[in-house]
């Protein structure tokens, strides 16, 4: 998301003065002054590049796993598949063009393209982290109100829920281009969102980040709340109800052909256990059924608490600092700001495209025999 400000030097500090002008002046084009070296110039393109084609590559996996795989298609996997789409637009809309941009530090692509690429940047950066809260959401809603929202959650209720993600990353992309017309028609050397407009910064940084993120925590704190009071009910210290059931011995007087089985109904036990009764005849087995079934449960709970801590954990790294450095531009007009550490942040966020197909797919199983199943029926179609 390119939200810096529109001339600098790179390799020199930016000075804002009070008026919002940058006292260093813009290097031409085809000026080699503060370019990078060619090796540090070519490893920072390689390192980018397989940045790059790792996130399009593992979010591609995934929509093509949901899409290939019937029991992944429910709605909170239909949300996980359109984050993942969100994400492999990111790769490939905004990724390659911002190596081509940090590598050389300068623009030479037009002021069309420039504009094309600023608003996918933009628009798809703030999709992205906006159907993290409508997956957060999602689940809140599940856990919360389990029976009720389950008759709710539906294939069209999340769709409405990804077209509002995406309607307020459009709304937030777009009110830059309007006063950006009205700039004369001079040669386009920087491609980057002016900053100049203050209310516009805090509009933008806070629709699409702080707010979203005082959301995340709010909800995923809930979350949390919720599993960790199911997991103390579910505390296998306790004891449960077990299944009790008789079973009559193949072969013993009264049966004739076949073997019958009888369930007692439960009763409180402290062990499980297996009682021989009356000639070996018939026999009762006592089974720790219902407290094997909570034991589950909790451990599905203390996953699922764990996941939303790294979800959320690796969320706040990826986009805080650039946040904050973009806040900061236009508000602090003392501060000295460098182009390379903008470039640092910028492509952290993108990290996060790559983070999430990992955190969302890995820690479900559903997702990782599907994933295996994908492979390996390509690896035999090939």
């Amino acid at each position: 998301m390119e939200l810096k400000p529109t001339a600098a030097v790179y390799g020199e500090p930016l000075n804002i003065s009070s008026n919002h002008t940058v006292s260093n002046h813009t290097r031409a084009p085809g000026d080699a002054s503060g370019a990078a070296p060619a090796l540090v110039q070519a490893l920072v393109a390689t390192l980018l590049s397989l940045l790059t084609c790792a996130t399009a590559l593992s979010n591609a996996f995934v929509v093509a796993t949901i899409a290939r795989s019937r029991k992944l298609h429910t709605p909170a996997n239909v949300l996980i598949g359109s984050l993942a789409f969100t994400d492999l637009l990111v790769s490939v809309l905004v990724m390659p063009v911002s190596i081509v941009y940090t590598v050389r530090r300068v623009w030479t692509l037009g002021r069309v393209l420039c504009d094309l690429w600023l608003s996918s940047d933009v628009t798809c950066c703030t999709a992205s982290i906006l159907h993290l809260c409508v997956i957060a959401l999602d689940r809140y809603w599940a856990i919360t109100d389990a029976v009720g929202y389950s008759k709710r959650r539906t294939i069209s209720r999340a769709a409405a829920m990804i077209a509002a993600a995406w309607v307020i990353a459009v709304s937030i992309s777009l009110p830059p281009f309007f006063w950006q017309q009205v700039r004369a028609e001079d040669e386009v050397t920087t491609c980057n969102v002016n900053t100049d407009h203050v209310f516009y910064t805090i509009y933008s940084t806070f629709g699409a980040f702080y707010i979203p993120t005082l959301l995340l925590i709010a909800l995923y704190g809930r979350i949390y709340a919720e599993a960790r009071k199911r997991i103390l009910k579910q505390s296998p210290k306790r004891v449960g109800k077990r299944l009790t059931s008789a079973r009559l011995i193949s072969g013993s007087p009264g049966s004739v052909a076949s073997t019958t089985s009888l369930n007692y109904g439960t009763h409180e036990a402290s062990s499980s256990d297996t009682m021989p009764v009356a000639n070996n005849q018939v026999k009762v087995t006592v089974s720790d059924a219902l407290l094997e079934k909570k034991r589950i449960s909790a451990a599905r709970e203390r996953k699922a608490t764990k996941t939303l801590g790294v979800i959320l954990g690796a969320y706040i790294m990826c986009w805080l600092p650039f946040f904050i450095y973009t806040l900061l531009v236009p508000i602090c007009t003392t501060c000295t700001f460098y182009p390379e550490l903008f470039d640092v942040f910028t492509w952290l966020g993108y990290l996060n495209s790559l983070i999430n197909p990992i955190i969302y797919t890995m820690s479900n199983e559903d997702f990782k025999q599907a994933f295996h199943k994908l492979i390996r029926f390509n690896c035999f179609r090939s």
